[in-house]
């Protein structure tokens, strides 16, 4: 969408409509000071977010959850006459379907990524580091292509960054790579792929919301992403070799990693491949990482790279009859009481991003109080009006737009269907093709989505990053990186974001409706 797709490249320009409602449907709201003043509790949680996480550095996403609630509240204060409408519109905006579509795939994501690492997969990755030679330099620009390809594959930004996080963060890190490059690499490759995937969310969107085939935008966009994938890769490459790693793992502990590290666990590689490949096949985003689940716990099994209780463990009582009579069961663990849980990498996997998912129905019901407030309907006049005026103008106006609503709005497929009737309503006025439209709307929702500390895609990795100090005993919380420290090294996602501006401002790739016509790029 956004990061995730939930629904396959079948979804209709009406589907993806419900994402946020139109201000003409639903209670109009009306706010003391004008339209603007809609856009309040987004823009409280915003300085919220820049205090807590780059300010204060407490990457702590439940003290966004609290910022969001706050900021929600003292937007209540500026609404004239009856509060029920502002309080009906957040329960309107936590129940769109633009927001179930993340929260599902950061579950399911979540589930398979934490079973692929209970299964020896980053021994394998870091087998298979050492044994081709791949040391700490070249290890981000490797790690940046491979979340590409993955991310192109299945589709999900979100998900990508979850998996990788949760593999090849902490491989890179035990061999020297510098974490903060390593995240970054990360969720460019997460950003590649939401970009450029014919089967992600932000793609759909992008197409059906602009008039125009999915085919015909990813072929068209493909220039502007591989530009900025160039410059991205070379990026690490030269980074990678400058930048060492301030945390030292103690030689002693790696080589015994690496010595203890079973080229076995690539076999997961297939679980992936399996992934992709139903992804790629058309299939629901939800379906295929369900088999790439499967896939792995069989590997898990069958290879012994880890027991059942890795997976699923009911930790029961041991006062309890009914527990001591199933404790014969592998699933059942007999502990002392008050220390009963549910246990392994199906229940950590999916409940480490519960505080990311009410942030994310928090954020939506923002999103959705602007709209019925009237702001996004005041920004499109002023834009029209004032900025707007010319060609040149109405295609950056539609790039730095979009980035300003991608910095309120940080889930990224919202805050695209969110802008989406206002980029075409410029871009119609001065003839601009849906698929240049289209292109300008994904690349940037898609980039900045990765970018800003308190974005959806930097927190779903973050969140994941946080259970590693319980994995492995050389990884502290000192190696953790704060998501306000890795912004500037995002590389793709600031070259895709600069290529639009460039293009924007010289005409780059500029396309009029009269240029191309729709049967010669008609591939849905």
């Amino acid at each position: 969408m956004s990061s995730d797709r939930t629904g396959g490249s079948e979804g209709s320009a009406d589907e993806y409509g419900e994402g946020l409602g139109d201000a003409s449907e639903g209670p109009r709201i009306e706010f003391y000071g004008g339209r603007w003043l809609s856009a309040l509790p987004l823009a409280i949680f915003v300085v919220w977010a820049v205090v807590q996480s780059g300010l204060l550095q407490v990457s702590a996403t439940s003290g966004l959850v609290v910022g969001m609630l706050v900021a929600l509240i003292i937007g209540m204060f500026f609404v004239k006459g009856d509060w029920k409408d502002y309080a009906n519109t957040i329960f309107e905006g936590m129940t769109q379907p633009v927001a179930a579509t993340a929260i599902v795939a950061w579950l399911w994501a979540g589930m398979f990524a934490d079973t692929l690492q209970a299964g020896q997969f980053v021994g394998g990755l870091v087998w298979a580091a050492n044994a081709l030679s791949v040391g700490a330099a070249l290890f981000p620009a490797a790690t940046f292509i491979l979340a590409a390809l993955l991310a192109t594959g299945i589709g999900s930004g979100y998900g990508t960054a979850i998996a990788f996080t949760t593999l090849f963060f902490p491989a890179g890190v035990l061999l020297g790579a510098n974490p903060i490059l390593m995240f970054g690499a990360i969720l460019s490759g997460a950003v590649f792929g939401d970009n450029l995937a014919p089967v992600s969310d932000t793609t759909i969107v992008s197409a059906v919301t602009q008039d125009a085939d999915i085919g015909g935008v990813v072929a068209s966009r493909f220039k502007y992403a591989i530009i900025a994938a160039v410059f991205a890769f070379a990026g690490y490459v030269v980074a990678g070799s400058t930048m060492g790693s301030p945390f030292d793992v103690g030689q002693n502990a790696q080589s015994l990693f690496v010595q203890n590290s079973d080229p076995l666990g690539l076999v997961h590689l297939v679980a992936i491949g399996v992934v992709i490949a139903t992804a790629v096949a058309g299939r629901h985003i939800v379906e295929a990482i369900s088999w790439g689940i499967i896939a792995s716990v069989v590997f898990n099994l069958v290879f012994g790279l880890s027991s059942i209780s890795d997976i699923l463990v009911f930790q029961a009582p041991r006062t309890s009859g009914a527990a001591q009579s199933l404790s014969g069961l592998p699933v059942v663990e007999l502990v002392d009481p008050g220390s009963s849980a549910v246990g392994g990498s199906l229940f950590t996997g999916a409940t480490g991003f519960f505080p990311l998912i009410v942030l994310t129905l928090l954020i939506v019901a923002g999103a959705q109080i602007l709209v019925r407030g009237g702001g996004f309907a005041a920004m499109q006049d002023w834009l029209l009006t004032r900025v707007a005026t010319s060609v040149r103008r109405a295609e950056t106006t539609m790039v730095l737009g979009t980035a300003a609503i991608n910095s309120m709005i940080t889930i990224n497929t919202a805050a695209e269907i969110a802008i989406a009737p206002y980029i075409a309503r410029i871009g119609e006025r001065f003839n601009i093709n849906g698929y240049r439209r289209a292109n300008i709307l994904d690349a940037n929702t898609s980039a900045l989505g990765y970018i800003f500390p308190w974005g959806g895609g930097v927190l779903a990795g973050y969140t994941a990053m946080l259970g590693l100090p319980d994995q492995y005993d050389w990884f502290t919380q000192a190696m953790l990186v704060n998501p306000a420290q890795v912004w500037p090294f995002v590389f793709h996602g600031w070259f895709l974001f600069f290529v639009f501006v460039v293009a924007a401002l010289s005409g780059f790739g500029l396309e009029y409706v009269s240029d191309r016509e729709s049967e010669e790029v008609a591939r849905v």
